[in-house]
């Protein structure tokens, strides 16, 4: 697969209408694409060994979409053959009052992968320029100095939040955090037939609230926003990948496939054992088979 058109080009202007959420690459089937899934999930877990044991690196994978993009899925359908004790899974809901005490990069921070790890942000910080920039009346419970009656008209705001998540990235990849940030692009129409979907099986009804059909009537907005979060924060040292979402199977592929491309391009490898080690080890191995 070609994953440097999945990507937003850094310092580049672009349309969300640029990708095509039903885009399948080089897969011409379901089944094909699938087959691939399975055989990079087993790669997966091969090379987070390698991680866990290199231990100078930790991924962080940061996922944003609109609702019934099939975020949850996709964690669950990439991630199910890597080993959960190196992986932590974090979902950033509604702030607590702790956290509305702190800057809004706060509880990200606490939740970071530790070295040797993989960690999952299902939604991010980037809901504080994603879900702010729709209902600005949001920032009023932030208590920031001197934040002006109307937030949408002050550039400022916005611009010091952009320059502030993209120096953030940038120290975090600097200290041996690589970031793999994906937009799931599903377009308005499936996410309609995702939604009737979820009414009319009895079986998901609990995935559904009327609050989704009411965001859903700030769609443009919503747009709006995301092109200016992937034109604003697509940078070289963590760059935006919108995956097409139409077709659940190759959203999956697609995400599997660019974390094993970037694992394997960190040449990972397990320590190198000493002299004396590798002593000791025969010293061991000979206790060992002695033993009746």
């Amino acid at each position: 697969m070609d994953l440097e058109k999945l990507i937003y080009p850094p310092d580049k202007k672009k349309k969300l209408k640029d990708f095509d959420p039903d885009y399948t690459g080089k897969y011409e089937s379901k089944e094909e694409g699938c087959e691939k899934l399975k055989k990079s999930a087993k790669k997966l877990a091969e090379l987070q060994d390698k991680l866990y044991a290199h231990d100078k690196y930790s991924i962080l994978l940061v996922f944003q979409a609109m609702d019934a993009a099939g975020k949850d899925g996709t964690i669950k359908s990439v991630m199910y053959g890597v080993n959960p004790q190196g992986c932590q899974v974090k979902s950033f809901k509604s702030p607590s009052s702790e956290e509305l005490d702190h800057d809004y990069l706060w509880r990200s921070m606490k939740a970071l992968p530790e070295r040797g790890n993989i960690g999952i942000f299902n939604r991010s910080y980037y809901e504080e320029v994603l879900i702010t920039r729709v209902h600005p009346e949001i920032l009023t419970y932030q208590k920031l100095p001197n934040l002006a009656k109307d937030p949408l008209k002050d550039k400022k705001l916005w611009e010091n939040r952009y320059n502030d998540i993209n120096n953030f990235e940038k120290y975090l990849t600097n200290n041996g955090i690589v970031i793999l940030k994906f937009f799931l692009n599903v377009s308005k129409e499936d996410q309609k037939q995702r939604f009737l979907d979820r009414i009319n099986d009895p079986t998901k009804n609990w995935k559904f609230t009327m609050n989704d059909i009411k965001e859903r009537q700030f769609w443009d907005k919503y747009m709006e926003a995301y092109e200016d979060i992937l034109r604003e924060t697509s940078t070289e040292w963590a760059p935006w990948y919108v995956i097409p979402a139409n077709k659940k199977w190759f959203m999956r592929t697609a995400v599997s496939e660019i974390i094993v491309s970037t694992l394997d391009s960190l040449n990972l490898s397990y320590p190198e054992v000493s002299e004396a080690q590798k002593k000791e080890l025969q010293t061991a191995k000979e206790m060992l088979e002695s033993e009746k």
